[in-house]
């Protein structure tokens, strides 16, 4: 392995010296964690380098008109509702704006387009004639980005403003487009996958850094009368608030590289003019932001809780970590709507297979929904605890569930159909079961996308071998969360769930030995995780002390003494 020493915070005195407690985690590896760091970053030079180194979009009210007669759009906000709200560098900074807007030329409208609206004067920074913007005040976090507001009145900008790969208007107001419409939601699609490796994930990474390193730091108690204080992490209890938690974002970060892979692989059909995975390019983002984001929430929130009142503490680092992830379940799409948009490609591609209730026919479907067309076994084949531990036995359990789900959200749809409702209406009356089903495909995928990981490994036994454990566990804690759909159709029995918990909690004492090293192998330095309780060389208590005496409450005079204490002090001692 490497040396550590660049994640530590040398300007602490005591950083040189590793505490004891979080020294033996690491006396003993069962893997190479510097390799895995290597896996992670999808190669030893990208190691090296990194070390170096609104949803509802069809209704949109911002208007652009193009005038011909200037060659020239209009771009302004018809209503108060069509204010831009919470674009980030908006508020103070930014003197251009890229604004989505509906396009309207030659009296018709063409959907969604890009335009770049000049906001701010390049002389003294003051707004532009017709515009109207500003900062939209205090937020729950990211208090370090001037997140703003942004109004149009009939802002004139030139033709060639218009973003136009995919689409242009030429001077006599002729309409052009290449493509799908849906092409217009690919800055979007953009964000969503950038932002899961680039922000979301992070998040839960550092949170499970913090809690796991603090957690054997912490004595607490002891196993048995007379016995020692032992580090918290080895109660079984603790291992089942983090170990899931670390599971789940190693099956995130693997999710969410492949992502990235098939988003690079659509973007270059793109470009030559082959939109045919957009559809599922789109659903797919769509999903997995929403359910990495909602468990990254619920995980940090988890991490921090798990470290008692020093994780309330913001030198712990985790309430800044909470605040910001839990904007990640709004901003890039409001969670529910983008899964709504994910169960809407779903239904679409089961209903091309299964076509009106009953029937069935043969139709090639993207790869992420071919399982669709697949039979499933009725009943579930484990027989003991190990059996839950074959990746194909539980991956075919989720996609079992997903199935069943999809199926049964489209069925309820078209029921609501054949008994008078329109498809709007009948959309709206299943949404719920659409929610559901689309939750469990997103498992499903997120869940086959890591055995599918492990595969690629098989010159990597020994980190082979860890990760695989955590494939397991985050299956099978899944699964356990959501035992209710499995036992619904009778796919599992109680004894089979019992038997899942039996697997599942044996992989929590397997997994307790290489929480550390597998923590590590995210490679955080301690400026990064800004964190008393997460530091690497496991000084906690020393930096908790020091940084709390830094603080200006200590270092500055007290001037409610002066107005208040010091009076009420005197007031008494007159008296007496």
């Amino acid at each position: 392995m490497g040396s550590p020493v660049h994640r530590v915070s040398l300007g602490d005195t005591w950083s040189t010296q590793v505490h004891p407690d979080i020294e033996s985690e690491r006396y003993i590896q069962s893997f190479n964690v510097e390799r895995l760091i290597n896996i992670l970053d999808g190669g030893a030079q990208n190691t090296a380098l990194r070390r170096k180194v609104g949803t509802y979009l069809q209704g949109l009210e911002t208007e652009a008109t193009y005038d011909a007669a200037t060659q020239e759009f209009v771009v302004h906000s018809p209503t108060m509702t069509a204010t831009k709200w919470w674009p980030g560098d908006l508020g103070r900074s930014a003197t251009h704006a890229l604004v989505q807007a509906q396009l309207i030329c030659s009296g018709a409208r063409q959907g969604m387009h890009a335009f770049i609206v000049p906001i701010r004067s390049l002389q003294d920074h003051t707004p532009l004639p017709g515009v109207t913007v500003g900062d939209i005040g205090p937020k729950m976090g990211f208090h370090h980005i001037d997140h703003g507001f942004l109004r149009l009145d009939h802002v004139r900008i030139p033709r060639e403003n218009m973003l136009s790969r995919f689409a242009q208007v030429l001077p006599d107001g002729t309409y052009l487009k290449v493509g799908s419409l849906q092409i217009n939601y690919l800055s979007m699609v953009v964000m969503r996958v950038d932002l899961l490796l680039g922000e979301i994930i992070p998040m839960l990474q550092k949170a499970c850094v913090i809690a796991i390193r603090y957690s054997v730091i912490r004595h607490q108690s002891s196993l048995r009368p007379s016995g020692p204080e032992v580090k918290i992490l080895d109660y079984q209890t603790q291992q089942h608030k983090l170990l899931p938690q670390l599971a789940t974002v190693y099956a995130f970060h693997f999710l969410a590289s492949n992502l990235l892979k098939f988003f690079h692989s659509s973007y270059s059909a793109i470009l030559n003019r082959d939109f045919s995975h957009l559809p599922e390019l789109h659903a797919l983002s769509a999903g997995i932001k929403a359910l990495v984001s909602d468990l990254c929430l619920q995980g940090t929130e988890l991490c921090r809780r798990a470290c008692g009142g020093h994780g309330y503490s913001k030198l712990s680092g985790l309430p800044s970590l909470v605040s910001r992830v839990t904007a990640s379940c709004t901003y890039e799409g409001e969670n529910t709507v983008l899964y709504l948009q994910t169960a809407r490609f779903l239904v679409k591609n089961y209903l091309q297979v299964h076509g009106s209730l009953g029937s069935t026919s043969q139709m090639f479907l993207p790869k992420s929904t071919a399982y669709l067309t697949t039979p499933y076994q009725a009943r579930c084949p484990a027989q003991k605890a190990a059996d839950f531990l074959h990746a194909k036995l539980y991956t075919a359990a989720w996609a079992h569930v997903a199935a069943r789900l999809i199926k049964d959200s489209a069925h309820h749809l078209q029921t609501l159909m054949q008994s008078g409702a329109d498809w709007d209406e009948a959309w709206n009356q299943s949404t719920v079961l659409h929610l559901q089903a689309a939750k469990a495909h997103c498992y499903y995928i997120s869940v086959k996308n890591f055995t599918e990981t492990l595969d690629k490994l098989e010159n990597e036994p020994a980190i082979q071998q860890v990760l695989k454990r955590l494939c397991d566990l985050y299956a099978l804690h899944s699964i356990l969360t959501n035992s209710g759909d499995f036992l619904h159709d009778g796919f599992l029995s109680g004894t089979q769930v019992d038997a899942v918990r039996t697997a599942y909690l044996n992989l929590l004492l397997l997994i307790r030995k290489d929480a550390i090293l597998l923590t590590d192998a995210f490679d955080f330095m301690d400026h990064c995780l800004n964190s008393a309780l997460g530091c690497y060389d496991g000084n906690v208590y020393e930096r908790l002390f020091h940084w709390a005496q830094r603080s200006p409450t200590n270092t500055q005079g007290n001037p409610a003494y002066e107005k208040y204490i010091k009076p009420l002090l005197q007031s008494w001692r007159s008296k007496l």
